[in-house]
Order: structure tokens, then sequence, then C-alpha cells
């Protein structure tokens, strides 16, 4: 039972330095401190908090939401285009192709046809 206290403790406090030598509690210590301090309290500690730290406020995260939203929507309107695009010109390479066989095949013939013709000796 000892050992497993022992274990315990011992974890929490390199959890602690870690975050001490991260910074961690450094600044979170800052920021506790100003919202203290501060004479008219935010009606939100943890937006006051989250702002402190640099994290967007709740409407700008909702804006950023939004715009996320639409531009998810225009990539995938886009990813469709492009995939008919794609099927499109895949279409087109294979006209190519049977047209450029067939083409190959004419011309052959013509070219054995005028093989075959005999031109007369003067």
């Amino acid at each position: 039972m000892m050992r497993y206290r022992e274990e315990k403790e011992a974890k929490k406090e390199a959890f602690r330095k870690y975050l001490e030598s991260s910074g961690v509690l450094d600044s979170l210590t800052k920021v506790l401190v100003a919202l203290y301090e501060k004479n008219d309290k935010p009606s939100s500690a943890l937006e006051f908090i989250q702002q402190k730290l640099g994290g967007p406020s709740v409407s700008e995260y909702e804006k950023l939401q939004a715009e996320k939203s639409d531009l998810q929507i225009k990539y995938n309107e886009l990813l469709g285009k492009h995939k008919e695009t794609l099927r499109e010109l895949d279409e087109v390479k294979s006209l190519h192709s049977r047209n450029s066989s067939k083409d190959d095949a004419d011309r052959e013939a013509i070219e054995d046809e005028h093989r075959n013709i005999v031109i007369p000796h003067h």
C-alpha cells in the first residue's frame, strides 16, 4: 500500500515539474491573478481565461466554425466538379484512343492497297 502511494506521489511531482518547466503554471498563475485583480469581473471567467491564453472568444469561435462549414461545402462542390471533369477527360481519351486505332487501321489498309497497285514500266 505504501509503495502505491509513493508511486502516485512521484507521478504527481513529475507532472508538476513538467507543467512548471513548460511554463504552464506561470501562465495560468498570471491569468488567474489578472482575473482576481479585475474590479469588474467578466460575466464568463472561462472566456476571460481563454482570451488571456490566446484562444478565440466564443463569438470568434462560432464565426470560425461557420466559415469552416462554408468552406467544407465549397470544397465538396469543387471536388465533385473535379471528379466529373476527370470522368469527362477519360471519355475523351478513350474516344481519341479508339479513333486513333481506327485511323491506324485505315492507314495500313490504304498503304496495302498502294503496294498492290502495279505500276506499268515503259
